[in-house]
């Protein structure tokens, strides 16, 4: 038993809900508040419910590591005491046992304070980018309908100065599957080196009385979103940067 692996779950933390300070076209998630008219945008995780998910979530693993991941929405809305909270009742409550956090981010809110605050406490960071400028803002945008980009590579460049382990999501849709070389040696020359893809899959509600504009699979009432990627492009576009990597920059054994 001692050379097989412990089993243990694993839950993903969204402790604002779908709130957001940005307004990405294609983002499925905002939507969301529409589904719970009554909490009146009210979706901040309270104290009491902070303390039992962290004391539950750490009583269900039975090994000797415990991961938290942190999404949104967007997390860093909740503040930073509100992260230093969750630090000290991880301490409280974690028995002495390695704890790990991930944290997802769009980076707007990503300043000095909060890199440190990550450097200190261990955070990984992941940090969503969709290529340079011309293709990021395409979709990313702000409340105000403005392009996020210049905030982004700002939150990236702060990470790296504090040392903060991070990696970058980029969503890849009809805005950037043509562009594989370019969004490649944007994130690589921007200075990340533990890059993430993502396939843009989306459906739009055909259904004029639908709550929700972008629907579930299973949904019979809708049509592909128009951002959506074909899987034979998401698979060129993942080929046409691996045969980059692999000829120039990757590592081959010998």
């Amino acid at each position: 038993m001692s050379d097989m692996a412990v089993a243990g779950c694993h839950v993903m933390a969204k402790p604002g809900g779908a709130i957001c300070n940005i307004d990405c076209t294609y983002c499925f998630y905002l939507e969301k508040e529409a589904l719970y008219p009554e909490r009146n945008k009210n979706w901040r995780m309270s104290d009491e419910t902070l303390e039992q998910f962290i004391r539950q979530h750490i009583a269900a693993q039975s090994g000797d590591r415990i991961d938290f991941a942190w999404q949104g929405g967007e997390p860093t809305m909740m503040g930073l005491p509100f992260f230093r909270r969750v630090v000290a009742l991880c301490e409280k409550y974690g028995d002495g046992r390695k704890i790990t956090h991930a944290l997802q981010t769009n980076g707007i809110l990503v300043n000095d304070e909060w890199a440190r605050f990550f450097a200190e406490q261990h955070f990984l960071i992941g940090l969503s980018i969709d290529g340079p400028a011309s293709l990021h803002n395409h979709y990313r945008l702000n409340r105000a309908g403005k392009g996020t980009h210049e905030q982004v590579v700002a939150a990236m460049a702060r990470l790296k100065a504090h040392h903060v382990d991070f990696n970058t999501l980029t969503v890849v849709g009809k805005h950037n599957v043509g562009h594989a070389a370019d969004v490649y040696e944007f994130l690589l020359a921007a200075g990340s080196r533990f890059i993430q893809f993502i396939p843009l899959v989306e459906r739009m509600s055909t259904d004029n009385s639908s709550v929700l504009n972008l629907v579930m699979p299973g949904e019979s009432a809708a049509k592909l979103a128009p951002w959506t990627v074909p899987s034979w492009q998401y698979g060129e576009f993942l080929n046409q940067i691996f045969d980059i990597w692999v000829r120039r920059d990757g590592f081959v054994a010998t």
